[in-house]
C-alpha cells in the first residue's frame, strides 16, 4: 500500500475491524517512513450481473424489479412478503452462483417460475401467462393440465 502523504510503499497494519455488516474490513496502517496513519477498506469486488433480455438488450441485474414482479404475480394469494423476500434471496443468490456477468432472462424467468410453482399454484399460473405470453384459453389450459398431472404424480 502506498502512503497517501510520503509515497512510500513501506507500512503496517495497526488495527483491522469489520465493519457494514462484515462485508467491509478496515485497516488502520502506520507508514514505517513518515510514521503518519492513514485507513483503508477492503470489499470483495462485485461485477454486476447483467440480464440479456430477448432482443439482446442488456440491463443490470435488479433484486427490485424481481420482487415487484414477484408480488403482481401473488397479490390476493395467501403468502407473506416476508416468504417472497426469502424466495427473492433464493433466486437472487442462485443467478450469482451459476453465472458470472450475464445471464438471459429466460434463464431467470425459469428460475422464477419454478419458485413459484412450489410456492402457490395460482401465483404461478399468472405469472406464467405474463411471461410466457399465453394468446388464450388454451395456454391456460394446457398449463393447468400439465399441473394437473404434476400432482398425481
Amino acid at each position: 500500500m502506498k502512503c497517501p502523504y510520503c509515497g512510500k510503499k513501506n507500512d503496517k497494519v495497526v488495527d483491522s475491524r469489520s465493519s457494514d455488516d462484515d462485508r467491509v474490513i478496515r485497516r488502520r496502517r502506520e507508514c514505517e517512513s513518515c510514521g503518519r496513519r492513514f485507513t483503508t477498506y477492503e470489499r470483495v469486488e462485485k461485477v454486476p450481473l447483467m440480464v440479456v433480455k430477448k432482443d439482446s438488450r442488456r440491463e443490470p441485474f435488479s433484486r427490485d424489479k424481481l420482487l415487484t414482479g414477484i408480488i403482481k404475480a401473488c397479490e390476493k394469494r395467501p403468502v407473506s412478503i416476508k416468504r417472497l423476500e426469502k424466495l427473492v434471496d433464493k433466486i437472487e443468490r442462485n443467478l450469482h452462483k451459476y453465472f458470472d456477468q450475464e445471464v438471459n432472462s429466460s434463464e431467470v424467468g425459469e428460475m422464477i417460475m419454478q419458485e413459484l410453482q412450489q410456492l402457490d399454484e395460482v401465483a404461478y399460473v399468472r405469472f406464467a401467462s405474463v411471461y410466457r405470453q399465453f394468446k388464450d384459453v388454451n395456454h391456460f389450459m394446457k398449463e393447468i393440465r400439465q399441473l394437473l398431472r404434476k400432482q398425481d404424480k
